[in-house]
């Protein structure tokens, strides 16, 4: 009804949005603000609301036919500034502005208890984001609208950002001061506080808590000198260019910097394994061409911001570190790595809108202080990932295999470690000291784990106070993680006493590193202010407050919308207080938000009672901060404390005045301050006997009354309890402070913990496998005796089968291994897990052996597997010929290769000669450690005699009756069999093909050329 008059029939169709928003309405009555935008939007219904009586008050549940649906209109045209206010409500005039100021980005808008979208965005995405598109009124007509309600921002903030790679710029609802409330005539002032893009999560609930969630830049100094032309934006830039990479983490405040180049992009890009890639605006083509280029099979989102020109000095980078960069280390920066900085900082300023931030100072890596592992091997290693699921940390990559982690920064940290392991043999040494101790010292790594286990993600919850954002439940967690970092420290220290060997130094290390004196300080601090219990129960209590309100509009969508509008719902609406809600639920059909919905009220309070086990009631309203917090605090609660006592002496005095035993004094959202009675003779008794009293609402067995007493002693209590919540939060902020104060040693512990955990999952991991502590020195040879492949190896022992160990013993005097066999006879599989042996012993993690004595490695290169890459239009053999030619050209004296049955792509002969060819290569050229698979057998007759070259395979054993098994030892020697054969018999292949193809193998034996002297060396005088 409206006015006395029914609105027109509508299609029976509803959506979830304004069965929300009708809810809401219910329970909270509309504000001065919402009611004067519904009367303007029609000026017929506004001179029918002065020209008519208003009736009398009824009640109904919404009827689907009662709500209107026309078709929507499309982006209304800009306004001029003179008719802006006469065409658009201010809420949708708030929209519009926002979305020509931020025209790259989604606007979501707080409005109430919603985040709404308008215009074309809410045509575009309210389908990819399961709402339904509404239309709301305006004289200029129907404006497209969606929207959800706002505790469930985050689910719907991960489909734009993280699914859709969309910019969200998000709008909030900011109270007016009295002065330009008065002047505008509206309550509330909506802007932007901050634009949400995939590489500048903070907290949202859907980062992953187990990875790094990088923003990266990539910049090339541009040549002043070179004009713009047609000429220059198609020339090719060398693969040696130089370029700045500058990253960080937002949700941990971590940073970094690196100078690199074209050829090593790809493989950067991989490590670093960033969410967002943001490019100088003021790249040129050629530039930006080649980045694309890098990127082409990674699913980064990529985004374009303005540099300054200049760059900003480092100097000037200060106010928004933790810590200025020292004046004798900035100059180790290159202008490439200053330029990406400058531009990194500005975006992410941008994003936040101005809030502040404190990051760590940025680290500069470098090149040779790391091996290097190019995209190529990273994916045919399945380092991070299967290269069957594509999914990082998969069963079966070798990150989910070691990864034996408890806390979710420990993993952040170990995938960085795995992704680029040290070449520093004093770093990998104090490593890998920690882990023997570990595992020599059980009770030691137990004891660690266990508190590990109970710590929070304290680089994350210092960084969300760094940017302003920590609540009272990120506080508790920091307290915890403060006592139980004190209590590892306690028992690093009387482990540390009863350690006597050469190990205990790497104890005293971790113990140095810890700064507790601060934290501890700030610990006491929170503990005092804090009450944990009372946080519960807020929490509990907001939580049943949303539900109650997905509740009543789902029992809407239960009477009028289809099986659409139901699923719809959220999963709140089926969690346990809500479970309960449904089970109780007793509400009349036709609550409004009046005297009727005090129903519910009980309700709510007995599932609230239910789980806390305590009675709410408006006397024990949670305070999140203890009385004694301050002294304005006590004084305030003593206050409240007398005005309810106050209270309830007016209840007893009015229960008897009135002869109303089951009077209670009580408060609602829509009412304020009401005395209710229910009960047909307290009814009766209540309005003869208090006559002052004046009546706003009533049914046969329920009465509710204004009294003066009671109105003029609750505005004393709403008082109070606003200055009380006005000191809870000076207190708060207080304590946000003392955390940003300690910022540094709250990070520096937890990077200590972080090592402590990634170091304990290595012993764990050694002590359970039977793992070997490596030796590493400067040397350029590889000496791993029964060597085993650390993934494959776990996997066949969860199946109950045994992996066949071999050494590999290639360095100073065969750098080359040259290996034949059959097919599925393990050759792949020797050439990966040597790999994996060397990155385990940099990373500082024992390794699977027997003995392990390993020069370090510098880069290490795979040429491993075979597959097409058609969205770049290059076949199977090209992608295996680039491979190739990076490593060809790439590889140092210190780097470890290995090449798996390289020219199989082509024609015997011609693959007979590129195999040749990149042998001659390696052996003469790079003169690296190489481990060569290969189906050619004519290339052991063909290296006959070069001196740094060895030749090894495996076999097949046949028995008499046609049955065979594969001998996975290598040997010294060459196999001249593939049985390619038995592998189709083992396939499945029909017997008649087999036969045929055998005949065929016969006949062409017969034709082969039988020349058996050694090969010349083609080739050698002008290869050198």
């Amino acid at each position: 009804m409206l006015n006395g008059f029914s609105r027109p029939p509508q299609p029976p169709r509803l959506n979830l949005l304004l069965a929300l928003k009708t809810t809401h309405r219910r329970l909270y009555p509309l504000s001065a603000e919402w009611s004067r935008q519904k009367r303007a939007v029609d000026p017929a219904v506004r001179a029918l609301s002065t020209s008519i009586p208003r009736l009398a008050k009824s009640t109904s549940t919404p009827k689907l036919r009662a709500l209107a649906e026309k078709p929507l209109a499309r982006p209304l045209p800009p306004l001029q500034d003179g008719d802006k206010a006469t065409r658009w409500p201010t809420v949708v005039q708030e929209v519009y502005d926002n979305m020509q100021k931020f025209p790259d980005c989604v606007v979501l808008t707080k409005v109430g208890g919603f985040y709404e979208l308008y215009f074309e965005q809410a045509e575009d995405l309210a389908p990819l984001l399961n709402l339904k598109v509404a239309a709301k009124r305006t004289i200029a007509g129907p404006v497209p609208m969606a929207g959800f309600p706002f505790f469930q921002l985050d689910r719907f903030l991960k489909t734009l950002v993280q699914d859709l790679n969309k910019h969200v710029a998000i709008s909030e609802e900011f109270a007016r001061d009295p002065s330009a409330k008065a002047k505008s005539g509206h309550l509330f002032d909506r802007r932007v506080v901050r634009v949400v893009t995939p590489g500048t999560l903070v907290d949202e609930k859907f980062i992953h808590p187990s990875e790094n969630n990088f923003l990266l830049v990539i910049h090339r100094r541009a040549d002043g000198n070179v004009k713009r032309t047609e000429a220059a934006e198609r020339e090719t830039l060398p693969q040696s260019q130089p370029i700045g990479l500058a990253w960080l983490d937002l949700s941990t405040g971590e940073f970094f910097t690196q100078s690199s180049n074209f050829g090593s992009l790809p493989s950067d890009l991989l490590r670093i394994n960033a969410r967002e890639v943001v490019l100088g605006a003021s790249l040129d083509p050629p530039t930006v061409l080649k980045i694309r280029e890098a990127m082409v099979q990674s699913d980064q989102a990529i985004t374009f911001h303005s540099d300054p020109i200049p760059a900003l000095p480092i100097s000037e980078w200060a106010p928004r570190l933790e810590s200025p960069v020292p004046i004798e280390q900035q100059s180790t920066f290159s202008d490439e790595e200053v330029a990406a900085g400058s531009i990194l900082l500005g975006y992410v300023q941008d994003k936040l809108q101005g809030l502040g931030m404190k990051l760590q100072a940025p680290i500069k890596r470098h090149e040779a202080e790391s091996m290097s592992i190019d995209k190529n091997s990273m994916r045919g290693l399945e380092i991070l990932e299967t290269s069957q699921k594509g999914s990082k940390g998969t069963k079966g990559s070798l990150l989910h295999s070691v990864r034996k982690t408890v806390t979710k920064s420990g993993a952040r940290l170990l995938r960085e470690r795995v992704s680029s392991p040290s070449t520093d043999l004093a770093i990998i040494k104090q490593r890998l000291d920690l882990v023997e101790l570990l595992i020599g010292k059980r009770n030691l790594r137990d004891s660690i784990l266990s508190l590990l286990k109970r710590t929070f993600d304290s680089q994350r919850l210092a960084q969300k106070f760094a940017l302003g954002r920590g609540d009272a439940d990120d506080l508790v967690s920091i307290h915890r993680t403060i006592l139980l970092t004190q209590n590892i420290v306690q028992v690093l220290e009387a482990h540390s006493e009863s350690t006597k060997d050469a190990l205990r130094e790497s104890l005293l290390d971790q113990l140095a590193r810890f700064s507790l004196k601060g934290p501890l300080q700030l610990a006491n601090h929170i503990a005092e202010a804090i009450d944990e219990d009372a946080l519960l129960e807020h929490h509990l209590q907001s939580q049943l407050g949303n539900a109650d309100m997905v509740f009543k509009a789902q029992k809407v969508l239960s009477s009028e919308g289809d099986e659409t509008d139901t699923r719809a719902m959220s999963q709140i609406a089926r969690s346990k207080a809500t479970g309960k809600l449904l089970k109780n639920q007793k509400a009349p059909p036709g609550d409004t938000g009046g005297p009727e919905s005090l129903a519910l009220d009980e309700d709510l309070e007995s599932v609230l009672t239910s789980v806390t086990g305590v009675p709410t009631s408006e006397e024990q309203e949670p305070w999140i901060m203890r009385r004694s917090a301050s002294p304005a605090l006590e004084r305030l609660h003593n206050d409240l404390a007398g005005l309810l006592a106050d209270k309830e002496s007016l209840t007893c005095r009015l229960k008897t005045l009135s002869g109303a035993s089951s009077l209670t004094l009580r408060w609602t959202p829509g009412l304020g301050h009401i005395c209710h009675v229910k009960g047909l003779k307290d009814v009766r008794a209540s309005m003869g006997n208090l006559e002052s009293a004046r009546t706003v609402g009533s049914s046969k067995s329920t009465r509710t009354f204004y009294l003066s007493d009671w109105s003029t002693l609750g505005g004393k209590i709403d008082q109070v309890k606003l200055q009380i919540r006005s000191e809870e939060q000076r207190v708060f902020q207080t304590l946000r402070e003392k955390v940003v104060e300690n910022l540094v040693k709250l990070r520096r512990n937890a990077a200590v913990l972080d090592e402590l955990d990634v170091a304990c999952s290595f012993a764990t991991l050694a002590a359970g496998n039977g793992f070997v502590r490596p030796i590493l020195n400067n040397g350029r040879s590889h000496k791993i005796l029964a060597g085993q492949h650390p993934t494959v190896m776990l996997g066949l022992e969860e199946q109950g089968r045994h992996f066949v160990s071999n050494d590999c013993l290639v360095g100073d005097e065969q750098r080359i291994w040259l290996i034949t066999g059959p097919n599925m006879a393990g050759k792949s599989t020797f050439l990966r897990q040597n790999a994996l042996i060397s990155i385990l012993a940099q990373v500082g993690s024992f390794v699977p052996a027997k003995y392990a004595e390993i020069g370090i490695v510098d880069q290490i290169f795979s040429r491993i597997g075979s597959a097409d890459n058609l969205y770049e239009d290059q076949s199977t053999f090209m992608v295996e010929m680039l491979e190739t030619a990076q490593i060809l050209k790439r590889a140092t004296p210190r780097s470890f290769v290995i090449m798996d049955e390289v020219g199989r792509g082509t024609t015997p002969e011609d693959g007979i000669a590129i195999s040749y060819a990149c042998l001659h290569h390696l052996h003469h050229i790079n003169k690296c450690r190489t481990l060569f698979a290969t189906h050619f057998h004519t290339l052991t007759d063909m290296t006959r005699g070069w001196s740094s070259l060895g030749t090894y395979c495996t076999d097949v054993d046949e028995g008499p009756d046609g049955s065979f098994t594969y001998v996975h030892r290598l040997r010294n020697g060459v196999n001249r069999e593939s049985h390619a054969l038995k592998v189709g018999q083992l396939a499945g292949i029909p017997e008649i093909a087999l036969n045929i193809a055998s005949d065929v193998k016969k006949a062409l034996r017969s034709e082969a050329s039988k020349t058996t002297e050694a090969f010349p060396l083609v080739g050698t005088a002008s290869a050198l």
